[in-house]
């Protein structure tokens, strides 16, 4: 145990073993909805599901388990929600690449984030982000964190009507079409979603509720553990009120030799025939597949340095030192993890899953006192236990986990404080780089909005010398990036 702690340095960092074994099994319970949406996303391109359930594990895994190792923070990597989204309705069904070529490219743009963050580029651009922005990052992950437990609870409903809906399942929208093979897994629209509160008929929204307020009064009461108190025993009320749960265990479809023959098909599969080979072999789509590639890059980068910015430096993981001299020095404990961050997406990528990132819920671990990188090592045994016990990992339910996300969003928000609101030229950006961060659903969108009205409003203002050159590429980069996805 002594070993331990002097590995990881639990003293310098202000924590201990026991706190750590609790933030690092809140992490994975937070994010172990991923283990099985991944899969449901990604297999409708064609990817074998319990194939993709498994690299979803070795790869989320492995990746968290070297971050843990290597740069001693409490992160985990798992394949980025969104971006998997991207990966199949945008790269798949929408360019026609099959799911090998995107293998492919996704592996490619895991090789593009190593250069990158080897050769100072990254740093540099974490760098470059005004203090006011930062904080506005910090206290924007903290809103999109708890906006993702309100979904998450069913806490909130939202209204579509039909004429705003443009496509189901990745297809044009056909009002006369009344069944889906596999049922509506995705619907797209335009515009027009109005959300209300929960009528608390809903058993998800009172289970959240109830573990809202258990959390609540036990972080209150600084009682040790208490989202982990929280989440089991949410988990513990739902089997007793619906204990068929517990027959609704299907040993037979998640079988393990089953889902190693299906990792069989996808491990390796983007450097098959059908993989790069395919991808590169019409030269007239070159420019289609640079341009892809660029999107997922662009998109992975800005996630992590996000989730780096906004949980790090309100917690103190990372000081504003490591923040500050990040393009001076290449032996910072924010440098490593954004190494081993890089490490996550090839990874991923060989095992047959999309990009690898550092999730936001990571946010719940450290809520519960993670400060080291045992607690990604607790997460990442997790991940590899599940290979064996998943069918019980899906008895923890949305209700226990969202209540998490909830207090942990609060408790990051506190940043906004940091911000001069008064100022209009700041506060405009610093709403688009928080608040917007969740109207659009991804952290990367809301830092592209945030600098890109930064540097209009500092031009407007006379101090667009104020503004870092980095931050101008970046913005006229995600400038581009939206002007070519428009036309894809």
């Amino acid at each position: 145990m002594n070993a331990i702690a002097r590995f990881f340095k639990l003293e310098e960092n202000h924590t201990k073993v026991s706190r750590e074994v609790i933030a690092g099994l809140s992490t994975f319970f937070a994010m172990s909805y991923i283990i099985f949406v991944n899969p449901s996303i990604l297999s409708q391109t064609g990817m074998p599901y319990h194939g993709v359930f498994l690299a979803t594990l070795f790869a989320s895994g492995i990746a968290t388990l070297f971050i843990g190792l290597y740069a001693n923070v409490p992160y985990a990597l798992a394949p980025g929600m969104g971006l998997n989204a991207f990966f199949t309705y945008t790269v798949c069904f929408g360019l026609g690449f099959s799911w090998q070529e995107a293998l492919a490219m996704v592996f490619i743009c895991g090789i593009v984030n190593v250069l990158i963050t080897v050769t100072s580029i990254r740093r540099t651009i974490m760098r470059a982000i005004p203090e006011d922005l930062q904080h506005a990052i910090s206290a924007g992950i903290g809103a999109f964190i708890a906006y993702i437990g309100l979904k998450s609870a069913n806490l909130i409903n939202f209204t579509i009507e039909p004429a705003n809906i443009t496509s189901i399942n990745g297809e044009a929208f056909d009002a006369t079409r009344t069944a889906y093979e596999g049922g509506i897994t995705a619907i797209e629209t335009s515009g027009g979603p109005v959300p209300a509160i929960s009528s608390f008929t809903d058993l998800t929204a009172i289970l959240a509720l109830v573990g809202i307020i258990i959390t609540v009064i036990l972080m209150v009461k600084d009682v040790k553990g208490a989202i982990l108190i929280g989440i089991i025993a949410i988990t513990a009320l739902s089997l007793l009120i619906s204990p068929e749960n517990l027959s609704n265990i299907n040993f037979a479809e998640s079988g393990i030799g089953e889902s190693f023959h299906q990792l069989g098909v996808t491990f390796g599969a983007a450097f098959s025939s059908e993989g790069f080979s395919s991808l590169f072999s019409d030269l007239s789509r070159l420019p289609l597949v640079i341009v892809t590639i660029f999107a997922f890059s662009l998109s992975d980068i800005f996630d992590t340095i996000g989730t780096f910015i906004g949980t790090g430096r309100a917690t103190g993981i990372f000081s504003k030192e490591d923040i500050d001299n990040i393009d001076k020095t290449s032996n910072t404990k924010l440098d490593k993890a954004l190494f081993g961050d890089v490490v996550g997406t090839s990874l991923g990528a060989v095992f047959g899953t999309s990009n690898t990132t550092t999730f936001a819920e990571s946010g719940v671990g450290i809520g519960a006192g993670g400060r080291s990188g045992l607690t990604s090592v607790i997460t990442a045994l997790c991940f590899f236990l599940c290979i064996f016990i998943a069918p019980f990992v899906s008895l923890v339910p949305a209700a226990a986990t969202a209540p998490a996300l909830i207090i942990v969003g609060v408790m990051m928000m506190g940043e906004f404080r940091e911000i001069d609101w008064s100022n209009l030229a700041i506060a405009v950006p610093a709403f688009f780089a928080s608040i917007f961060m969740g109207y659009s659903y991804s952290i990367s969108n809301g830092i592209a909005a945030g600098f890109i009205f930064y540097c209009i409003t500092m031009t407007v203002t006379g101090k667009a010398k104020d503004i870092h050159p980095v931050l101008w590429g970046v913005s006229a980069l995600f400038i581009v990036n939206y002007v070519i996805m428009a036309f894809l």
